[in-house]
C-alpha cells in the first residue's frame, strides 16, 4: 500500500468512524469523504460522479455488471428460469470473476460465445463482430490480461459496437471491460474506450484490498444483486467502506506520478538477463522485442508513455521448461522472492491455467510457467538479487524432475 493511501485512510479507521448515511455531524463528514472520493475517481475516468458505484472488490464489480445487466433484461435469469433469448460474448482468457458468473448464467440457459485468442492472447475486432447476433445483450472483454499481460483493442471493439447499435437502432449489446490490471498503465477515459461498464479495484493500484469500483454509463440499467439499505443508488446495499473508498481515491490520484517507463525498462532488463543466463525458457504472451505486427481489424491502443502497445509493462510469464512451476515458486519464496504459478486468485485450484491453455501452449509450457510481476518500488537491485539465485534454483528443480 502506498504510504499516502494509508495516511489518508487512518482517520476513517479511528476517530472518523461514523456511518456515512447518518445525519449527525460526523456522519455528514463521512458522507462528504465518500462523495469527494467519488469525484476524484470519476475525474480519472473522465466521467460523472453518479456513474461511479463503490463495491467490495473487482470480483463484486464484475458480478454486478454481468448479472445486473442480464437480470434487468430478464429478471428470472439469475433466479433459475430458462432464458434462451439472451446471448453474451466473452473470451477464453477472462478472469474467473467474469467467467464464473457467465458460466452460471449459461446454466440458466443464456447462450455464450467464447471468442478464442491467438497464441499471444489477442482477440480482434473482426472476431467479436462476427460473433454478434440480434439477441446479443452483453459483451465482456478484459482490457489487459492478469497472467500474460496481453492488452486488448478495447477502444476499437467499443467503436465497432457503437456502429452496430446505431445501424440496428438498438441499445444492445452493452460493453463491459474488466480493467483491474490496466489501471496503472493504460488510458482510462471511458468515452474514448467506448465502454458502458468498467471494473477497477484498489489492490492493483497500491490501494487497500476490499474495495472496488464499477463504472456504469448513464442510461445503462442494472438490477442489484445485493439488497438492504439501498446504498450506492440502490445498486450496492451495505454500509460504505469509507476508509477503503478514501484510500482508493488517493491511490487513483497517485497514478498521475507513476513512472511506467521505469517499470518497463526493468522488466525488459529482467527478461534479457533470464534469456542470457538460463537456457530452455519461453515467454508466454506478447513478444517484448520486437513488437508484434498489427492484427487485422485492430488499431493499436494508445497507452501511457513507456508502455508497449501489446503487453503490460510489469508482466513476465515465463516457462522454465522441464521445471515444475510450483516447486520453483516455493524455492524462490524461501529466498524471499515472491512470484506466482498461474493466477494468484486461483491458487486453491489444482488445475492448469485456463489462460495458458487458451493460448494453445503445450502441457510442459503450462506446467513450468511462472509469473513475475514488477511494481513501482521494484529496483535493478531487486532484479539482480533474483538473478543471483534463479539459475541455480532452476537447474536444481530440473535435476529433481529428471531423477
Amino acid at each position: 500500500m502506498d504510504a499516502r493511501v494509508f495516511d489518508a485512510m487512518k482517520p476513517y479507521l479511528t476517530n472518523e468512524f461514523s456511518n456515512p448515511s447518518a445525519l449527525y455531524a460526523s456522519g455528514v463528514r463521512a458522507r462528504n469523504a465518500v462523495e469527494h472520493s467519488r469525484k476524484i475517481i470519476a475525474d480519472a475516468l473522465f466521467t460523472n460522479p453518479d456513474s461511479i458505484i463503490f463495491t467490495s472488490s473487482g470480483t463484486e464489480s464484475n458480478n454486478l455488471a454481468l448479472l445486473g445487466v442480464i437480470k434487468n433484461v430478464i429478471p428470472t435469469a439469475v433466479e433459475g428460469s430458462r432464458c434462451n433469448t439472451i446471448h453474451i460474448i466473452t473470451t477464453l482468457i477472462e478472469h474467473d470473476s467474469v467467467l464464473a458468473p457467465i458460466q452460471e448464467l449459461e446454466k440458466r440457459g443464456v447462450d455464450v460465445t467464447y471468442v478464442p485468442v491467438d497464441e499471444h492472447g489477442f482477440v480482434t475486432v473482426d472476431q467479436v463482430e462476427k460473433a454478434l447476433r440480434p439477441e446479443t445483450i452483453l459483451i465482456s472483454i478484459m482490457y489487459a490480461n492478469n497472467e500474460v499481460g496481453t492488452i486488448q483493442p478495447i477502444a476499437d471493439i467499443g467503436r465497432m459496437i457503437l456502429k452496430y447499435r446505431k445501424r440496428n437502432g438498438n441499445i444492445y449489446p452493452l460493453f463491459h471491460t474488466d480493467a483491474c490490471q490496466a489501471v496503472t498503465s493504460l488510458p482510462l477515459d471511458v468515452e474514448k474506450l467506448h465502454v458502458d461498464l468498467m471494473t477497477i479495484n484498489g489492490s492493483k493500484i497500491y490501494g487497500p484490498k476490499g474495495v472496488g469500483v464499477l463504472y456504469k454509463r448513464r442510461g445503462v440499467e442494472l438490477e442489484p444483486i445485493m439488497f438492504g439499505g439501498g446504498q450506492e443508488s440502490s445498486l450496492r446495499s451495505g454500509t460504505e467502506n469509507v476508509a477503503g473508498i478514501v484510500g482508493m481515491a488517493v491511490a487513483v490520484e497517485s497514478l498521475k506520478v507513476h513512472k511506467v517507463s521505469k517499470v518497463k525498462e526493468l522488466r525488459d532488463y529482467f527478461w534479457n538477463e533470464i534469456k542470457t543466463k538460463i537456457g530452455n525458457v519461453e515467454l508466454s504472451g506478447p513478444h517484448i522485442n520486437p513488437m508484434l505486427p498489427l492484427r487485422r481489424g485492430s488499431i493499436r491502443p494508445q497507452p501511457r508513455e513507456g508502455v508497449s502497445h501489446d503487453r503490460l509493462p510489469n508482466n513476465l510469464n515465463i516457462s522454465f521448461l522441464g521445471c515444475e512451476a510450483e516447486t520453483l515458486v516455493l524455492y524462490l519464496d524461501a529466498k524471499e522472492i515472491a512470484c506466482s504459478a498461474g493466477s494468484a486468485c486461483s491458487t486453491d485450484k489444482q488445475e492448469p491455467s485456463h489462460v495458458l491453455k487458451a493460448l494453445g501452449l503445450s502441457q510442459d509450457r503450462i506446467e513450468s510457467a511462472v509469473r513475475f510481476t514488477l511494481g513501482k518500488s521494484t529496483t535493478k537491485k531487486d532484479i539482480d538479487k533474483v538473478m543471483k539465485v534463479l539459475p541455480e534454483i532452476v537447474e536444481k528443480v530440473r535435476n529433481m524432475n529428471n531423477q
